[in-house]
């Protein structure tokens, strides 16, 4: 059945190569089901699967006795030509009862989920990962009812470990810190690289609990530019030439809200410009396993040769949210960390860490992952055309190469803020682009996220989102 899936998505990718490099156009007739297939060396019905699910994306349309043709307005919508770039001054931020709003989105069944990156329910693992905790349960009960180690349990850490050679990064299990989720990876690195009043450099837009969590510790944002080709070194160098910066904190791969990607020229560059004067990088890394291309991303820690990135991740958007499993690598601020790990909470859950590291163990993970990329590159690959056929012809969005997000630039005219509120009476979620940013930038930016599973529902939600768009104008 993966086997199948996959055929059927590899001839979609095709077919949509060639829609991209306009070989074929609104109103071409698509080859047959049978000469395709020989074309392409795989069955009838594995480019019939692949033709249906185009056609439910409305990128093409079926006829009669006549086969499949490209529709109208298949095309994607074009990506923004430039972004809004931030000035480059110390701020604070002051979006946190925007935030607080977006942010009654989690667990609110009622809103169609375009607001909070949360994968759907039914791309999640559910019934495995409650058999392996029964498992850990039943094996080692005394285990689960005690403290883990304030570094986390061993067992998980020892995967975590293992897979992380395929990020290039080289670490022992001792060097890991189990979080409980990223955030808190964050928050501890941040207290210890940081103190009130301090810089801290991040790229612009980025996500809106980065900026909180600096609002609360009373540090100060100095915002660079993140664009398709993620970040600018020059742009980082221009920053710390002019600010005393205490710590960076940047997200290279699908920087969320984005999904912005930076080479590896760029992380290896970005490395060296701050471990010469001294400045700690602090790395997102939770979107790095959800890439669309053949082989995962290398991160920022790969190129660290001193110990001064702080790399951070979490299982939250792949294998469980609630579980709230994150861990961090922090180099030579072990120490602190795991002090500052003990004085927040002693330790993360011990039987949600047991589950997990069986999930790893057991090899579920990889085959997971498989099934979960594909269905979020299949509703983006489903969302772009319906933007492009429902929204205002001034809309912009790029496909971006991984990550669980498309950030929608929208006519002038249309106040995000606005725009938000009014979705969510029509019981639409979406984050409104002012919330990613401490200056008064992406007024109409929107974020959609795409951790669901396209359907009708979605189309129709698209449709009066498009709708809204259109009455502003």
């Amino acid at each position: 059945m993966q086997e199948q899936e996959f055929r059927y998505r590899q001839v979609e990718k095709q077919i949509m190569a060639l829609i991209s490099a306009e070989a074929i156009r609104p109103g071409d007739k698509l080859p047959s089901l049978r000469r395709l297939s020989r074309q392409l060396t795989v069955s009838i019905s594995t480019v019939s699967q692949a033709y249906l699910e185009l056609e439910k994306k409305g990128v093409i349309a079926s006829r009669e006795r006549s086969g499949f043709f490209l529709a109208p307005r298949a095309l994607q919508i074009p990506a923004p030509p430039s972004r809004p770039r931030p000035a480059l001054i110390p701020t604070v931020g002051t979006r946190s009862g925007l935030i607080q709003q977006v942010l009654k989105a989690l667990g609110n069944k009622e809103l169609l989920p375009f607001g909070v990156v949360c994968p759907a329910k039914e791309l999640l693992p559910a019934k495995t990962l409650a058999r392996l905790l029964n498992n850990s349960l039943r094996s080692n009960p005394a285990q689960a009812l005690d403290y883990a180690p304030v570094a986390g349990d061993t067992e998980l850490r020892r995967q975590i470990a293992l897979r992380a050679l395929e990020a290039g990064i080289s670490v022992t299990p001792e060097e890991i810190l189990i979080t409980s989720g990223a955030m808190e990876g964050l928050a501890i690195a941040l207290r210890a690289l940081t103190k009130p009043g301090d810089n801290v450099l991040i790229q612009s837009p980025s996500y809106f609990c980065f900026l909180q969590l600096l609002e609360n510790c009373g540090l100060r944002a100095i915002e660079i530019p993140s664009s398709t080709s993620g970040i600018d070194p020059l742009d980082v160098e221009r920053a710390i030439d002019r600010f005393d910066i205490r710590a960076a904190i940047l997200v290279p791969n699908f920087n969320n809200p984005d999904s912005s990607f930076s080479p590896d020229s760029t992380k290896n560059e970005l490395v060296r410009l701050l471990a010469e004067r001294r400045i700690p990088l602090v790395e997102d890394d939770v979107y790095g396993d959800l890439f669309f291309t053949d082989k995962r991303p290398s991160t920022c820690k790969t190129y660290d040769r001193n110990g001064e990135v702080i790399y951070c991740s979490s299982f939250s958007k792949t294998i469980a949210p609630g579980y709230r499993i994150g861990w961090m690598i922090p180099g030579r601020h072990f120490d602190k960390a795991l002090d500052l790990k003990t004085t927040t909470n002693i330790c993360t859950a011990t039987p949600n860490q047991m589950a997990i590291a069986a999930f790893l163990r057991e090899g579920y993970y990889e085959r997971h992952l498989r099934r979960l990329r594909s269905a979020i590159h299949n509703q983006i690959e489903a969302l772009l055309p319906s933007l492009h056929r429902h929204f205002p012809a001034e809309t912009r969005a790029g496909f971006p190469e991984g990550g669980a997000s498309v950030w929608v630039e929208l006519p002038d005219k249309i106040d995000a803020v606005d725009y938000f509120y009014k979705a969510r009476e029509m019981g639409i979620g979406l984050a409104p682009g002012p919330i990613f940013s401490t200056q008064d930038k992406y007024n109409n930016f929107i974020r959609l996220s795409c951790t669901g599973i396209w359907n009708d529902e979605m189309e129709e939600g698209i449709r009066k989102l498009g709708q809204l768009a259109k009455k502003w104008l």
